[in-house]
């Protein structure tokens, strides 16, 4: 993942819901709304469709973070776009994950991550957060943009459809059911918030 620092240094001058949040926060350009989005601790909002729950809460998680600035750079016209990607769990990246693998009898857990891209840069703004992970995510599985609000339902539905038809025909899930993916990606959730605390 590349620094903030590679997106756009903008005023923030629209009237949209976010601008004005941020606005209010004293906060006036774009880069200095992802320093403060970043440096907001990572943690498990109580209801992640709400778009100002970041700022309820005092916390947010990649799903979050990234609508709240997604939304942002939309209000200012910016071509930044909140991205959703599947990468590889494993016990290097989340301690504990062996345990999963090992019941499930899996090379790695397929799990959802959410991040920004402009140009060619990808940025994650819960790196180096507490966010359960012990080093940044790389290398994904399927990579998609999507609304930066993107609703829970539809999120877990882009990933069935990208577990069907993409993940599962990759050789190294090769005889592997998406019932067994999924009851094995619901312990890794549990596992990446056991992390955290």
């Amino acid at each position: 993942m590349d620094q903030l620092t590679v997106l756009p240094d903008h005023p923030i001058s629209s009237s949209g819901i976010i601008s004005q949040k941020f606005q209010n926060l004293g906060i006036t350009d774009f880069q200095d709304a992802c320093r403060y989005v970043h440096e907001l601790p990572y943690g498990y909002n109580s209801d992640k469709n709400d778009l100002m729950i970041l700022f309820k809460e005092n916390m947010g998680t990649c799903t979050t973070k990234h609508a709240v600035i997604g939304t942002l750079a939309a209000e200012l016209g910016l071509p930044v776009a909140k991205n959703v990607g599947i990468y590889r769990m494993t016990e290097a990246l989340v301690t504990g994950t062996n345990v999963i693998l090992d019941k499930y009898q899996m090379p790695n857990v397929p799990m959802l991550h959410c991040f920004l891209v402009y140009d060619r840069y990808r940025v994650d703004l819960t790196e180096g957060n507490n966010n359960g992970k012990n080093r940044a995510i790389d290398e994904f599985l399927f990579t998609q943009e999507v609304i930066p609000n993107i609703p829970s339902k539809d999120e877990y539905l882009l990933y069935r459809k990208a577990l069907k038809g993409r993940i599962l025909t990759m050789d190294e899930y090769a005889g592997l059911a998406m019932k067994r993916i999924l009851q094995a990606r619901e312990e890794g959730l549990v596992l990446l918030k056991e992390n955290v605390k």
